[in-house]
């Protein structure tokens, strides 16, 4: 059964919600410390706020120690309570927004890995194009990895989110963009690079040390390594590549991200008759959310740039 707090808190004001958006960043990050990068401010200061939020609501909300960071039962019903405070406040900036005849307000972007600079992915095109047609939106850009994306759009902590087209989510809309082909790749530091393929070239290939993104993926690509030694994971494709070019792994890449490796006899791909699947990008955003006039433009300019 649900607690009901019986502390009364007066109005909330401006420093209440830095201090509740302060403990939102603590509990999402799992602890003080992990928390001084999202915030760009000192553990003291986190520890500071803290108090100073457990001293107005008169509850005490975490626990840490030797143990490691926990909310107490307390700490969780308020997590939960401020979420929807956040809510409420974005449904309310988003009504605003569309009352105005003028777009006005932000439009918050969040991307999965080389999205941004991808020529397919026409995002320099579209905020091109947006910037036009909006001027007075402020457009926030920013590079997560998919799981937390798919977060940040259920929460409604951002309105568009440009992810690898793994999976679909119940609550979440999709407008797929293009499709990149991948396939499988050794450095030149790596056995396989010189190997002949002969009749065990495939059974080399296969007892190889494979890194790969570690994420709940496709059907297809499930199959792909299904039959593979899955030695380590790197889900960004930067860091993946630096996994493949060490040498001691092989691992899926999309094609024309590594080329100019292949080109340079960096890189050589494997089996690419038997190893090889389609990955789509698309764009997501919440179902059933307030409506937003930014974001609706911005998606129809994306399907517009890509037919």
């Amino acid at each position: 059964m649900k607690k009901t707090l019986s502390v009364k808190l007066g109005q909330v004001a401006d420093y209440e919600i830095r201090l509740l958006r302060v403990f939102k960043a603590v509990v999402e990050c799992g602890g003080f410390a992990a928390a001084e990068t999202e915030l760009n401010i000192g553990r003291s200061t986190i520890s500071i706020h803290i108090a100073n939020l457990e001293q107005r609501l008169n509850l005490k909300l975490c626990r840490r120690g030797r143990a490691g960071f926990a909310l107490t039962e307390e700490g969780i019903e308020v997590y939960e309570l401020m979420k929807d405070l956040f809510s409420s406040l974005e449904t309310f900036r988003a009504g605003i927004d569309a009352l105005h005849v003028a777009l006005t307000g932000e439009l918050k972007i969040i991307a999965s890995d080389t999205v941004c600079l991808d020529t397919e992915a026409k995002l320099a095109e579209a905020i091109a194009k947006f910037s036009q047609e909006a001027p007075e939106v402020n457009v926030l850009l920013d590079v997560r990895a998919l799981t937390e994306i798919e977060r940040m759009i259920l929460n409604d902590e951002a309105d568009i989110g440009f992810v690898p087209f793994h999976r679909q989510f119940e609550g979440m809309d999709y407008s797929p963009l293009y499709y990149d082909r991948c396939h499988l790749y050794c450095s030149h530091n790596h056995p396989l690079f010189d190997a002949v393929e002969d009749a065990s070239f495939e059974q080399q290939v296969l007892a190889s040390k494979v890194v790969h993104a570690g994420v709940q993926t496709s059907a297809e690509v499930g199959e792909q390594l299904a039959d593979m030694n899955k030695s380590a994971i790197a889900y960004f494709y930067e860091a993946r590549l630096a996994m493949i070019l060490s040498g001691a792994y092989i691992g899926f890449m999309p094609d024309k991200y590594v080329q100019p490796y292949v080109d340079s006899g960096q890189l050589r791909q494997l089996l690419p008759n038997q190893k090889g699947y389609e990955l789509g990008l698309a764009a997501v955003t919440r179902s059933h959310r307030k409506s937003s006039r930014a974001r609706e433009l911005f998606i129809e300019i994306l399907r517009e740039l890509h037919g």
